[in-house]
């Protein structure tokens, strides 16, 4: 076994150690008897019904990643990403021709192993607690959607960087980020109206107490707005949720019909005082320019690993290529991912602080806590997680954090 093969499985195993150490961590918190911080919240029966809820999602999560962690490991030791490489070479000379093969064939297998686990998670854990309203030609039409996409999209963009690396050289890299900062803000600008409605419906916002509750809170706030919208998120969860995209005239508030049916006016409108205030707080532009550097930094340590043969003999490969470069980069990076993303989190929870806060400032610190008490509740969240596991994971603080920080 080469060294680079053995740092690989080091850093696989380890990963996955840590990652089901918090998971343990996080298990070890649920309780019959609900919290007294949770007191007012939940009551006897929602809570039962929240913890076996967040039980079996832990439990089959533990399942999945174990049988995704098996499967890695196994391809590795036996060298398999080589195989194919050696296996597609016969028949393929083309070196961008050969990076999207190799990569249809992983994310065809891929697919077909998950395929389960989501059906399963849709059909049997989602439905039994509630939530799953999505039927079956649904979910199969967009498992297709998804491929194509991936396909089409993903391909389009893996060519061209395969491409940019194999013929121009020591710079490409650089020509590879100007190429993904691009896609990256056209997808900024355009993704609710061009990804989301091969999904979904969005329908402008009707006239009516609701729309002019908004209206009369973004005059107030200086937020010119005038794409409203609401998606049909109800054909497949119960779940609500609202979402800001865009820049300039292509500002644009989603709301989920989800969400108007769960929330009163004013708890809606405090919803969307918070994400109006990621916008003003300028949280939209910082983390645009955070994933432009990230971007930047990723793509030039991978220039440094595609000509190294040692790495693609580890693999399971004979000769150096981008493919393998990429996938053995994939895990390399993974320990910097690490110390990247625990900063993102702590980064991304000071946002959501600041965002509630510019909320609150508008007298709006009832309804927001009102409405996420209700969302919370509704999607039976895990309000009493482990703190190790926030700190590492979670992207937003607790609600309990978020109420307390928005009383002051």
């Amino acid at each position: 076994m080469s060294l680079y093969l053995s740092i690989i499985l080091l850093i696989v195993v380890l990963n996955f150690v840590w990652t089901q150490y918090l998971a343990y961590r996080n298990r070890k918190r649920m309780s019959p008897e609900i919290p007294s911080q949770l007191e007012g919240i939940y009551d006897d029966e929602e809570y039962a019904k929240q913890q076996a809820y967040q039980k079996e999602n832990s439990r089959f999560g533990l399942y999945g990643s174990f049988f995704s962690f098996s499967v890695l490991f196994l391809v590795l030791v036996f060298g398999l990403f080589g195989w194919l490489d050696e296996f597609l070479r016969q028949f393929i000379s083309n070196e961008i021709l050969l990076a999207l093969s190799f990569f249809g064939v992983i994310y065809l297998i891929n697919e077909i192993l998950s395929l389960p686990f989501d059906y399963y998670n849709t059909f049997v854990i989602e439905e039994r607690f509630g939530f799953n309203k999505s039927t079956k030609t649904i979910f199969w039409l967009d498992q297709l959607k998804g491929l194509l996409l991936a396909v089409v999209l993903g391909g389009a963009i893996l060519a061209l960087i395969t491409w940019l690396y194999t013929a121009i050289g020591e710079l490409a890299w650089l020509y590879a980020w100007g190429a993904i900062t691009v896609v990256s803000l056209f997808m900024t600008l355009f993704y609710s109206n061009i990804i989301v409605p091969l999904f979904n419906k969005q329908m402008p916002l009707g006239e009516g107490e609701l729309r002019d509750a908004i209206e009369a809170f973004a005059q107030k706030a200086g937020f010119a707005i005038n794409n409203i919208y609401v998606m049909d998120a109800s054909k497949r969860s119960t779940k609500a949720n609202a979402y800001f995209t865009g820049f300039g005239a292509k500002k644009r508030i989603v709301l989920f019909d989800t969400l108007i049916n769960d929330l009163d006016k004013d708890e809606i409108v405090a919803v969307l005082a918070h994400e109006i205030g990621h916008y003003k707080k300028k949280h939209t532009l910082q983390g645009m320019f955070i994933s432009i550097c990230y971007t930047g930094i990723l793509l030039f340590l991978l220039s440094l690993l595609l000509d190294n043969k040692d790495i693609a003999i580890a693999l399971g490969g004979q000769s150096a290529s981008f493919h393998l470069g990429l996938i053995a980069f994939s895990i390399f990076f993974t320990p910097v991912s690490f110390v990247i993303n625990v900063l993102s989190s702590i980064h991304s929870r000071k946002n959501e602080y600041q965002a509630d806060g510019y909320a609150a400032g508008f007298g709006l610190a009832d309804s927001l806590i009102s409405g996420l008490k209700k969302l919370s509740v509704k999607s039976l969240s895990n309000l009493n997680p482990d703190s190790l596991y926030v700190f590492f994971n979670y992207s937003h603080p607790t609600l309990l954090q978020r109420i307390k920080a928005m009383k002051k």
